[in-house]
């Protein structure tokens, strides 16, 4: 493609900033080449109730390949993503088999993508006791950062740390200023069952809030104690937010993510034996809710991300004890929250950020030639997102492209539709047509 002949893409309302405006813009390479003033003459102009989005961006996702591709997979979750609006997802060390906890097995990940991504893909590594000290070599191999637990993870081969750990993983990430991203839960806080039977409220008490307190005062004391940069994966539990605003002031290198589950669902609702539901940390309560998106609106949390973790059907038993914890999120993400938002008269460029270049920052993508940086600005790469804030749909999860049709919104009405999704400057993923390229491109740091 020619500068003399570039596609261009016009809108009444494109995201270039703080506030949408109309404008075009030209594509040259798969690059933004221009952008310029509306023009009705562009090759493809929006209809009026469409808006021009950068694509999304997801920093926590679970695609499961190898190993465990029956769950989820390369092929199935990143079209998922395109039809979220989603065009660059890093995915998570854990659940797939060989965990990414060694440059061996980053190599059997890439293996298994090859051919079959949808969007940008990068990877986070996982720090587990057994390969502490050797983390620089596995982010030398290209992972943005390193996963770990503080609680038992649910898969046997990914363990979790201890406090020690947790300070000698930090301490040698600081050496290079990696960065440690915590599934914070505090064992010690956490209540030992088996069967719970089919009532969500008493499987949400085995999992009180004080766990997550507890175990984000432990990493905010480590991280103060290092200097090294730290981030709590999905946040559930609101009241944690005052010890993440005060940590930030003192400015210890703290950053914080939520999910669209914690932002739009409430634990009084979950039906019995619903166990599309259930996932660690849990969903709380309506006014635990409210929290979140308090922390949401004043800045203290950085980024909404899916954390899709989703796995065969048969794993979710009805009895919440002993159903598999992991929510299918990624394809529905945006227009969950958008609903909730818009209910909230929160406007759609407040909301933006939180999922486009804040998990696009935390992952460090800015860093990585040619990602995604979740804008639309010239040099970048030209992931758009068509979207219709007005529109309405009814989630059908098995219509969803996931390979396993969950979702703990089937059936709800929402607000906002992704129309079509554009990778690398050409049309992707249409609605009513699917996936029309698998262009994604693998992003190592």
């Amino acid at each position: 493609m020619s500068e003399a002949n570039p596609t261009t893409i016009a809108a009444r309302r494109v995201h270039l900033g703080t506030a949408p405006e109309p404008a075009t813009v030209e594509i040259v390479d798969g690059l933004v080449a221009r952008i310029r003033p509306f023009d009705g003459d562009a090759g493809v102009v929006l209809p009026d109730d469409a808006v021009l989005l950068p694509g999304l961006v997801d920093s926590h996702v679970h695609l499961d390949e190898p190993g465990r591709t029956e769950w989820e997979g390369f092929a199935t979750g990143t079209a998922a993503a395109l039809a979220g609006g989603v065009t660059t997802v890093v995915d998570m060390p854990l659940n797939s088999s060989p965990v990414t906890t060694t440059v061996a097995a980053l190599g059997a990940k890439r293996a298994a993508a090859v051919g079959k991504l949808a969007v940008d893909v990068g990877y986070w590594g996982g720090a587990v006791p057994q390969n502490l000290g050797a983390l620089r070599e596995l982010a030398g191999a290209g992972v943005v950062g390193f996963k770990c637990f503080l609680s038992p993870s649910g898969i046997d081969e990914f363990d979790h740390l201890s406090g020690g750990q947790l300070d000698a993983a930090l301490a040698e990430l600081a050496a290079f200023d990696g960065l440690l991203i915590v599934h914070a839960e505090d064992p010690a806080e956490l209540h030992e069952h088996g069967a719970l039977g089919t009532r969500y409220a008493d499987f949400l008490g085995t999992r009180p809030g004080a766990s997550e307190r507890s175990a984000i005062r432990s990493v905010i004391e480590a991280a103060r104690r290092t200097g090294a940069r730290a981030h709590i994966v999905h946040v559930s539990d609101g009241a944690a937010l005052d010890d993440v605003r005060a940590a930030k002031a003192e400015g210890v290198r703290l950053t914080v993510e939520t999910c669209p589950h914690y932002l739009t669902l409430d634990a009084a609702e979950v039906p019995d034996g619903a166990a599309e539901f259930k996932c660690c940390p849990p969903i709380r309560d309506a006014a635990n809710r409210e929290l979140l998106w308090a922390g949401l609106l004043d800045g203290t949390i950085d980024a909404v991300v899916s954390d899709h973790s989703p796995s065969v059907a048969e794993l979710k038993v009805a009895d919440f004890g002993e159903a598999w914890g992991g929510i299918a999120g990624l394809q529905t993400g945006l227009t969950a929250v958008w609903t909730a938002a818009r209910r909230r008269g929160i406007a759609l460029e407040t909301l933006l950020p939180l999922m486009t270049t804040g998990p696009a920052r935390i992952a460090g993508l800015a860093a990585i030639p040619g990602a995604h940086r979740g804008v639309i600005e010239v040099g970048a790469p030209a992931h758009l997102t068509v979207f219709a804030p007005d529109e309405q749909h009814t989630v059908d999860a098995s219509a969803l492209e996931y390979r396993n049709a969950m979702s703990p919104w089937h059936g709800q009405t929402l607000h906002g539709v992704v129309r079509e999704t554009w990778l690398h400057g050409a049309p992707a993923y249409r609605r009513g047509e699917g996936v029309l390229a698998r262009g994604g491109r693998e992003l190592l740091a």
